[in-house]
């Protein structure tokens, strides 16, 4: 058993491992960034907000090092995470450039590109933490998706005051935690970790970052 475990845990650290996740990543960043802008035309009213929330987008990254923990290393997935939200903001903005009216200031787009290259290495190596056999960082990899979440939760309910959003982010917070994990304990520490992540999300990044850079 011991000799199984390790052989199925060793990943392909050569140069191709790294191109195809890095790779892979990207274009499937690319082509959520064009859904995303699609389906804010597509949802009615406030809920085109969810298309093109955090919590949304960093679910590319947490896939891209779920789906490639088992076949690249952790800094393979860490990348493979920034290369699938940089993907996004390119996807997302390019769109909005070729087919709509334009990405109007290049503020947006940078500050951005600026937050995948933090959002996604973190939400990629949480992607990979989840897939692993250490608990605790089960728990971590997937309380960090359940808190941005929170996070959202948060600010539909307080700052923009749309309440069926808001209930919708926070169902997501609460059920998909029950429905992934892999025993009880796991379960009710994953949603009690996610609480606090979900405040220190929303403090840093619509506090600090959004409030900073675009006011």
């Amino acid at each position: 058993m011991n000799a199984s475990r390790v052989t199925a845990s060793v990943p392909d650290t050569s140069g191709r491992a790294w191109a195809y996740a890095t790779a892979s990543a990207f274009a499937g960043g690319l082509l959520l960034g064009v859904l995303t802008n699609l389906a804010q035309g597509w949802l009615p009213g406030a809920w085109n907000q969810i298309a093109n929330s955090g919590a949304v987008w960093s679910v590319a990254a947490f896939a891209a090092g779920a789906l490639l923990a088992l076949q690249v290393s952790l800094p393979a997935a860490a990348v493979a995470g920034l290369f699938a939200e940089s993907g996004l903001v390119v996807g997302y903005y390019g769109y909005a450039e070729v087919a709509r009216d334009g990405m109007g200031s290049l503020l947006a787009p940078l500050v951005w590109l600026g937050m995948a290259f933090i959002a996604g290495p973190l939400f990629g190596v949480a992607g990979s933490w989840w897939r692993g056999i250490n608990p605790r960082h089960r728990v971590i990899g997937f309380a960090a998706l359940a808190g941005v979440f929170g996070m959202e939760a948060i600010h539909y309910a307080w700052a923009l005051h749309y309440a069926p959003q808001a209930r919708a982010c926070l169902a997501v917070l609460v059920i998909v935690p029950l429905l992934t994990g892999r025993t009880h304990r796991e379960r009710a520490l994953t949603l009690l970790t996610a609480i606090p992540f979900s405040l220190l999300a929303y403090l840093i990044f619509y506090k600090l970052i959004l409030t900073t850079f675009l006011g």
